[in-house]
């Protein structure tokens, strides 16, 4: 029996959006993209809250009438029930290590990089020159951690380089350049390189959204 598709309802121009739609490519997983339209409120609808996510955000999936959303948790669940073990360690320190991340990309990633990209490619009121100094903090941390394992958890890829990619991939977007962190850039190439490996629009106009 064939595998449903996986259902992802995002934005195109979404990094958290990104982040569901990189991992099912990577699983090579049979999905599915819902365009919800941001421009328009979709997310904030009373069908949408009501019925795929309460907090109005997205992405969410629908994996065969299991309904879940946020990109974190997204990855944690895809990684659990398809990854076989090669996304999520198994052992304790090796999900502390990459929990640790997940919780840094829900954190400085977001307002950050993510906060910064806000600015220019979605227009949102924010402080843009702050986001910008609190992406050079966190980048300046990456760049460390990746002078010392390939990837940010270890050795192997995990979910919590899925979590990161997008936003610092698209840094640039944001005012943020990435000249100055060597490593950060070949980790980016060596996520680029993973098979299945699907990338994110860089030019477009859109809405603010998770």
């Amino acid at each position: 029996m064939s595998q449903p598709a996986i259902k992802l309802y995002g934005f195109p121009l979404s990094g958290h959006s990104h982040r569901a739609e990189l991992m099912l490519s990577l699983l090579g997983l049979p999905s599915e993209f819902i365009l919800v339209d941001l421009k328009q409120g979709a997310h904030k609808t009373a069908g949408f809250t009501a019925t795929i996510n309460r907090f109005g955000q997205v992405p969410a999936i629908d994996d065969d009438g299991t309904v879940l959303a946020d990109s974190n948790a997204i990855l944690v669940y895809l990684a659990t029930k398809y990854g076989k073990g090669q996304w999520l360690p198994s052992d304790p320190v090796g999900q502390a290590r990459v929990q640790r991340w997940l919780s840094a990309a829900a954190g400085q990633l977001h307002a950050g990089p993510a906060t910064a990209r806000l600015a220019v490619v979605f227009g949102a009121d924010v402080d843009a020159a702050a986001a910008i100094s609190r992406a050079h903090a966190l980048l300046a941390l990456m760049e460390q951690q990746l002078s010392e394992t390939r990837f940010l958890a270890g050795e192997q890829p995990s979910i919590a380089d899925i979590a990161f990619y997008t936003y610092v991939a698209h840094a640039p977007e944001g005012n943020v350049s990435l000249a100055d962190y060597p490593k950060v850039r070949a980790w980016l190439a060596s996520i680029e390189a993973l098979p299945g490996f699907v990338g994110m629009p860089r030019t477009a106009v859109g809405l603010q959204s998770q």
